[in-house]
């Protein structure tokens, strides 16, 4: 049977000898994952523009948005397609890095180059990759938390 693990990178190594050791095959294609609960993720399992499969550091990512059941995963450089929905890659992200700022957004702290107030409880936010997103009023409150502000 094959498994994909999603857990944190102190425990991939001996969870996955255990689950081989046992007869399990460990892929990133496979129907059933095993995930940590709360457990924040180095890396995301996405697919490049010629559909192959790769791991995605977090640290990389400005920001991700959903179109629908298709998410894109934005670096300065590319863009990484996932079928995950986002309150699962929201929960595997580091909390401290990362914020939804609108039911299909989600932005790495490290990537904001500016906030710009506008009228009605919103922000502009400009990334570092020059797009532009809003922090819509849903999210506003938590997003004056997360910064502070």
């Amino acid at each position: 049977m094959k498994i994909k693990v999603s857990v944190s990178e102190e425990k991939y190594d001996s969870l996955k000898a255990y689950l081989e050791e046992h007869g399990f095959e460990i892929s990133k294609e496979a129907e059933y994952e095993i995930t940590e609960i709360n457990g924040i993720c180095e890396f995301l399992s996405v697919r490049n523009d010629k559909k192959e499969r790769i791991s995605l550091s977090t640290a990389d990512i400005v920001f991700i948005e959903a179109f629908g059941k298709e998410i894109e995963i934005h670096t300065i450089q590319d863009t990484y397609y996932s079928t995950d929905r986002m309150y699962k890659l929201e929960s595997q992200l580091d909390p401290k890095e990362f914020i939804r700022i609108s039911k299909s957004v989600i932005i790495s702290r490290g990537h904001v180059k500016k906030i710009r107030p506008t009228l009605s409880m919103k922000f502009v936010l400009t990334l570092s990759n020059g797009i532009q997103v809003d922090v819509t009023r849903s999210y506003y409150s938590e997003f004056k938390k997360f910064y502070n502000i």
